[in-house]
């Protein structure tokens, strides 16, 4: 039988990107939920003309986006077996979704995180920032977790009764250093399968600018001391 999967889409100022995100998403999943994170475009009227529910949440931060909709779900008379989270830039590709989902269909894992490999990513997609940044967080993640990821992709799947389990709270750009570390923390089965990348469309919030670049470090990094030492 089919999975219930619905799709959280955090966005902020994503107005000439989101429809193309959405688009490409598999006729499989059953609800596609764009978060307009504070945006002053027409990225929520693009969303919901392309089929999506459209939430909106004023305090900025990825975090908040996708708490939003998480608390959105939890509302619902019928919860999903499946999340999917995945930006809203169109750097991921939706259409391999059935990678990040199979899995967890298949081979009954918890999470998947979609890793962004060298050999399959577009040239410039990733900034020196992001790439040093995401070395240094998998290898300390090795270290102290001996984990076996090998990066912090936004694009990944995780069972819905097990995202509730890791009781996330990080409202901005820790989202998703802490779902991993909280998955190694709670021993859930995890695996990582790559994925293709490409250039975003439009300017990146976080990697685009210099104090972005920082304040996502430093959260980063404070998640993973933070549980190091716990």
């Amino acid at each position: 039988m089919q999975p219930c999967i619905k799709v959280i889409i955090p966005a902020h100022n994503e107005a000439d990107s989101i429809a193309l995100v959405i688009k490409e998403i598999p006729d499989y999943v059953d609800e596609v939920i764009v978060i307009s994170n504070n945006s002053t475009d027409k990225t929520e009227e693009n969303a919901r003309n392309a089929g999506a529910t459209v939430l909106t949440e004023s305090q900025k931060g990825y975090g908040y986006a996708c708490l939003k909709g998480m608390d959105y779900i939890a509302s619902l008379n019928k919860k999903p077996d499946i999340i999917v989270f995945l930006d809203g830039d169109f750097s991921d590709f939706p259409k391999e979704m059935d990678k990040i989902i199979q899995p967890i269909s298949e081979e009954n894992c918890d999470f998947v995180v979609g890793a962004r490999v060298k050999e399959w990513r577009e040239k410039g997609s990733m900034t020196f920032p992001q790439i040093f940044g995401n070395w240094l967080a998998t290898t300390l993640m090795k270290v102290f977790f001996n984990s076996r990821f090998t990066d912090l992709g936004p694009f990944r799947s995780i069972k819905y009764e097990k995202l509730l389990q890791l009781n996330m709270e990080d409202k901005t750009y820790g989202w998703t250093v802490e779902m991993q570390l909280k998955a190694l923390r709670q021993n859930l089965s995890y695996a990582e399968v790559p994925v293709h990348y490409r250039n975003r469309i439009g300017f990146s919030k976080v990697s685009g600018t210099f104090k972005g670049a920082i304040f996502a470090g430093v959260k980063i990094l404070g998640w993973i001391f933070k549980y190091s030492f716990k």
